[in-house]
C-alpha cells in the first residue's frame, strides 16, 4: 500500500515532549501525526496518507453519529534497551478488526495493510515512543467508522480508517495492585448473535452505567454475566478473566459473546509453557464464590492491553462480598512478569510475538 506523508508544520518541541514523556498518563497527549485511509465500493481502499494530527470535520448527517457503525483496536509499541521499537502481535489485532468489521458490515482492511499502516505512523512519530522505564509505551488506536453523510439505515458507502497514537505511562502507579470488582445483576453487555465478540464502541457504551454502579460501591471494575441465564461469568468492562485453582489449573471463561483479547490468547500459550494446564470453559458465578470460600480457587487475575495482567481483589454484589483469593499471587505475578519481559525485550521471544517497527 502506498502511503504519502504530509509533515506537521508545528510539531511538539523537544522540551515539551520530554515533559510529556516524563509523566504521560493515559490518553491525554497525542503524537504529531495521524494516519487516514478512505474506502468506497468503487475505489476500494485509497488515498492513504499520514498528516498532521488535528480535528476531523464531519457533516452532521455522518452515519457513524447516528448508527454507531464503527470498530477499533488497542495495541502498544515498546522501546527496547537498544533503542529499537517493537509492537506485540499486530497481526492478531488486524485479524480481530477484520472479524469485527464483518459483524458491523464494514469493509475488511487486509492484515498486511493494517500492520503497514500502524508501522508507518510509528516510524514517523517514533520520537514519541518513551523509554521503558516504569513500563511506559506508545498506545496505538486504529479505528474505522462510517463517514458517509446519509441518514438511511444501511451499511455506509464511504468508510474511513484512521490510526492515532498516545504515549502511556504505567497502568499501576506505585506497583501492581488488586482491583475490587462489582457483580452487576441488572445489566449485561451482550447476547447471543449480538456484537459481544466485536471490538466496537457500542459494547463499551453499554458497560458504562454498570461501571458507574461499580464505582458507586467502591469497586474498580464491573463483572458481567451471560445474557441468557445470568449465571456464567463473561468478562469485565474491558478485561478478560482467569482463575487459578489449588491443583495448578488455570481456567478462563469461554463464551461466543465475549471479546477474545490478544493478551488473553497470549496468556493461554504462555501459561501452558510455564507448566499450567489451561482450560477454556463456562464457569458460574457460584463456582467463583464457592471456590474462593473453600480455598479451591487460590488466585484470580484479569488481563488487557492497558493493564497487561492485574490481580483481582474482592468480589462485591448487592447481597454480599467474597474477599480476595490472594492479593497478588505467585502465578499471577509470574505470568505478568514473563509477558512484560517479552514485550520490552528483556526476555527471549520464543513465541515469535514481537514485530520490529524501527
Amino acid at each position: 500500500m502506498e502511503i504519502s506523508t504530509i509533515p506537521s508544520g508545528n510539531p511538539v518541541s523537544d522540551e515539551r515532549l520530554t515533559e510529556i514523556l516524563g509523566n504521560p498518563g493515559f490518553g491525554k497527549h497525542f503524537t504529531d501525526h495521524m494516519l487516514r485511509i478512505e474506502w468506497t465500493p468503487d475505489e476500494g481502499w485509497h488515498d492513504a496518507r499520514i498528516e498532521p494530527y488535528g480535528p476531523l470535520s464531519l457533516d452532521p448527517a455522518t452515519a457513524v453519529l447516528h448508527y454507531a457503525q464503527e470498530t477499533f483496536e488497542g495495541m502498544k509499541a515498546y522501546r527496547h534497551e537498544d533503542g529499537s521499537i517493537w509492537s506485540f502481535r499486530p497481526e492478531e489485532n488486524a485479524a480481530r478488526m477484520v472479524r469485527s468489521n464483518h459483524r458491523l458490515a464494514l469493509p475488511a482492511l487486509e492484515v498486511p495493510d493494517f500492520v503497514q499502516a500502524v508501522d508507518e505512523l510509528v516510524k514517523v512519530d517514533q520520537r514519541w515512543v518513551p523509554d521503558q522505564a516504569g513500563e511506559k509505551s506508545l498506545y496505538i488506536r486504529p479505528f474505522m467508522f462510517a463517514s458517509e453523510a446519509f441518514l438511511g439505515v444501511r451499511p455506509a458507502q464511504h468508510v474511513t480508517f484512521m490510526v492515532i497514537a498516545s504515549p502511556a505511562g504505567a497502568y499501576f502507579r506505585g506497583g501492581v495492585k488488586p482491583v475490587d470488582l462489582w457483580l452487576t445483576e441488572e445489566y449485561t453487555r451482550a447476547g447471543r448473535g449480538g456484537m459481544g465478540a466485536a471490538k466496537t464502541g457500542g459494547n463499551y457504551a453499554s458497560s458504562l452505567i454498570a461501571q458507574q454502579e461499580a464505582s458507586g460501591h467502591g469497586c474498580d471494575q464491573v463483572v458481567f454475566l451471560d445474557g441468557q441465564e445470568g449465571k456464567y461469568i463473561e468478562e469485565l468492562g474491558g478485561m478478560n478473566m482467569y482463575f487459578v485453582y489449588d491443583d495448578g489449573r488455570i481456567v478462563t471463561p469461554e463464551s461466543d459473546t465475549i471479546l477474545e483479547g490478544i493478551t488473553r490468547g497470549s496468556i493461554i500459550e504462555l501459561a501452558g509453557k510455564l507448566g499450567h494446564q489451561v482450560e477454556e470453559r463456562k464457569i458460574t458465578i457460584d463456582e467463583w464464590r464457592d471456590g474462593v470460600t473453600s480455598g479451591r480457587i487460590v488466585e484470580i487475575f484479569a488481563c488487557g492491553t492497558a493493564a497487561v495482567v492485574t490481580p483481582v481483589g474482592a468480589l462485591k454484589w448487592a447481597g454480599g462480598e467474597v474477599p480476595a483469593a490472594h492479593e497478588a499471587g505467585d502465578v499471577t505475578m509470574m505470568i505478568r512478569s514473563a509477558l512484560v519481559d517479552v514485550q520490552f525485550g528483556r526476555a527471549e521471544d520464543t513465541f515469535g510475538w514481537m514485530h520490529r517497527i524501527v
